[in-house]
């Protein structure tokens, strides 16, 4: 009897190893079915553009993600381009293949696009920024400005925060809308060096730059500066406050010149007292923006230009801005070059 338990025990177990193997394989043909089925989803949503939309409600969150090419020829009715600007503004200097193209150069080329659509007759610009780049700010200040020479209007709404480049870039607006607690102003330039010296002799290391001149390397973070180099730098800083302080003047010519002077020094301030010294021309938010936008266009019923939800699409390509944003190399480079900024800093 024992002996013949014995024997039926290797007859059993190839079966039970052959049906888990069966199991096994079943089990990964699945998984790799599901996953060639998500890729071709994500692959199709990616390469077929949401359609446009036109939304008339204000209070919901608006956005301006497609392009607006194919709006003219839609026979829509005359519509309001509602283009948001949030965070710092600067170039997109990304170059991972996941990366979804955003910055600067994103808005200002949604900002043309309204401009040169002939069903938009008046754009809002939806600011929520400290400000950028001196560029990558005047990129777009001077897209608003093409876009208001073929005839848009132009409505800028301060959110939270709407300073420096963020209130630069409104200044070629029509109007200006703001919360009564918006922070805004910083009028202003900056330049941060920055000097790891003392970090690179306490782990042994010493760069030794050879240059064709002596200002070639001219604010590196791996030496002290220069009284002339200083100078050189002040210098550059003070010419683009210049043209800070020109864009102010020309965009609010109603502000008294003592009070221009006054608040164009660097100092932040709130929507009320920008409403009171004339730098804003009305308190509100969405709402207010829109029906100014309307007036100005003479539009009795604006609708808003907006495009379906993206979220899946920000979320695949956030993933491979966020991995090469994080990257020891990309925080390095940016404590290496040195940039002038219309940007609020604290």
């Amino acid at each position: 009897m024992q002996e013949q338990e014995n024997n039926v025990q290797p007859v059993e177990q190839p079966a039970q190893s052959k049906l888990s193997t069966g199991d096994s394989r079943t089990f990964w043909q699945g998984v790799l079915v599901v996953l060639f089925l998500f890729s071709s989803i994500c692959g199709l949503y990616l390469t077929v553009k949401p359609g446009m939309k036109c939304e008339k409600t204000a209070s919901k969150e608006r956005s301006m993600t497609t392009t607006l090419s194919n709006l003219s020829t839609k026979g829509d009715k005359p519509s309001v381009a509602w283009i948001k600007v949030r965070g710092v503004i600067a170039t997109d200097n990304s170059s991972s293949p996941f990366s979804r193209p955003q910055g600067a150069g994103a808005i200002a080329k949604k900002v043309r696009e309204a401009g040169e659509d002939k069903d938009v007759k008046a754009i809002v610009l939806d600011i929520n920024s400290p400000g950028g780049t001196v560029a990558a700010v005047q990129n777009i200040y001077s897209e608003i400005l093409k876009a208001k020479k073929s005839g848009k209007k132009v409505v800028a709404l301060f959110r939270d925060v709407a300073a420096s480049g963020g209130f630069y870039i409104a200044m070629a607006a029509d109007k200006i809308v703001a919360e009564p607690g918006t922070i805004t102003g910083s009028v202003g330039v900056i330049m941060q060096t920055s000097n790891v010296e003392g970090l690179f002799d306490k782990i042994g290391v010493k760069m030794v730059p050879i240059t064709s001149g002596k200002y070639k390397d001219m604010g590196s973070a791996y030496r002290p500066m220069t009284d002339a180099e200083k100078a050189l730098l002040q210098d550059m800083v003070d010419d683009t406050y210049t043209q800070f302080f020109a864009a102010v003047k020309a965009g609010r010519p109603n502000v008294s010149e003592s009070d221009l002077t006054e608040y164009t020094d660097g100092r932040v301030f709130t929507g009320q007292r920008a409403y009171n010294l004339g730098f804003v021309d009305k308190l509100g938010g969405e709402d207010e923006a829109l029906q100014l936008a309307g007036e100005l266009a003479g539009i009795k019923d604006p609708k808003i230009i907006s495009s379906k939800s993206d979220n899946l699409r920000d979320f695949i390509f956030s993933f491979g801005s966020s991995v090469e944003g994080a990257s020891l190399v990309k925080q390095l480079e940016s404590l290496a070059t040195p940039s002038v900024s219309y940007l609020w800093v604290h």
